[in-house]
């Protein structure tokens, strides 16, 4: 089987979803179903903690949590951290979901301007660095910049997490040279992190050579969401096999289906 495997954790689909951004949590539900996807990335500042037994009120009367909604004997958390502009930031959520119990894998982010949403990759590194150190598995969402995933790479970043264009654009990819390139010398899985729109977006990152797909406004923000949730399970799964199978070369002219040797009058 074809398997994504990612600090010794196997998965079978390789495409991660979001939980943001939903109408209701029912749509949410019915679109991580439809996904086929094995891990779901949380924004750890949005999931609510639930208050120690003696400590306040009842859990019943506590404010509802995205957790509850998320089924982790069927999907693997990935907490993230959204919303952080400084390495310390970043390093402090990250411990916090792990202290919540969510889990030891972070997804690292770590913004670098408001307007883009582009990371910093400079924070990026030093948070990558400190939490390496302190046992996580971090998979660090970055630009396409082949330099810079080398270096989260050496830094012990267990995956690279390449923007396809910038954060909930629906831009599609915008530098297929550079996801090649990066694809080319990674050692680690390579993931497509932002810029999706649309199934044939999945598809081209899968083609590229991305070992899988991450995103959530593509799915979440579609008039549909679970119509849109099974079309990209289908397109990474085409992109995949298509990117196995290895295309034909592009040449200037035509090259006939069918040979014309042995015709008659030939």
């Amino acid at each position: 089987m074809d398997t994504l495997t990612i600090a010794g954790k196997s998965f079978t689909s390789r495409l991660v979803v979001g939980t943001g951004k939903y109408s209701s949590p029912s749509i949410m539900v019915k679109a991580h179903e439809a996904s086929g996807a094995e891990m779901v990335t949380v924004a750890v500042r949005r999931v609510k903690i639930p208050s120690p037994r003696g400590a306040g009120e009842s859990r019943a009367r506590q404010e509802e949590s995205l957790l509850d909604y998320i089924d982790t004997s069927k999907y693997f958390l990935l907490p993230n951290t959204a919303g952080c502009y400084t390495a310390d930031e970043a390093v402090r959520t990250a411990r916090l979901g792990r202290e919540a119990g969510l889990s030891n894998w972070v997804k690292l982010e770590v913004i670098g301007d408001e307007r883009t949403l582009f990371p910093d990759t400079e924070q990026l590194l030093a948070a990558t660095r400190t939490l390496v150190r302190e046992g996580f598995v971090v998979l660090p969402y970055t630009t396409d910049d082949p330099v810079v995933c080398r270096k989260l790479e050496d830094a012990g970043a267990a995956a690279v997490m390449p923007l396809g264009a910038p954060i909930g654009s629906g831009l599609g990819i915008q530098n297929a040279n550079n996801l090649r390139i990066i694809r080319e010398f990674a050692r680690v899985p390579l993931i497509v992190d932002a810029g999706v729109g649309t199934a044939s977006d999945a598809a081209l990152a899968m083609e590229l050579g991305a070992d899988a797909v991450l995103m959530n406004t593509a799915i979440a923000g579609a008039q549909d969401p679970v119509a849109m949730a099974e079309a990209m399970k289908l397109a990474v799964r085409a992109g995949r096999l298509a990117y196995l199978a290895g295309r034909i070369p592009r040449q200037m002219y035509a090259s006939a289906s069918s040979p014309l040797e042995g015709f008659v009058g030939r």
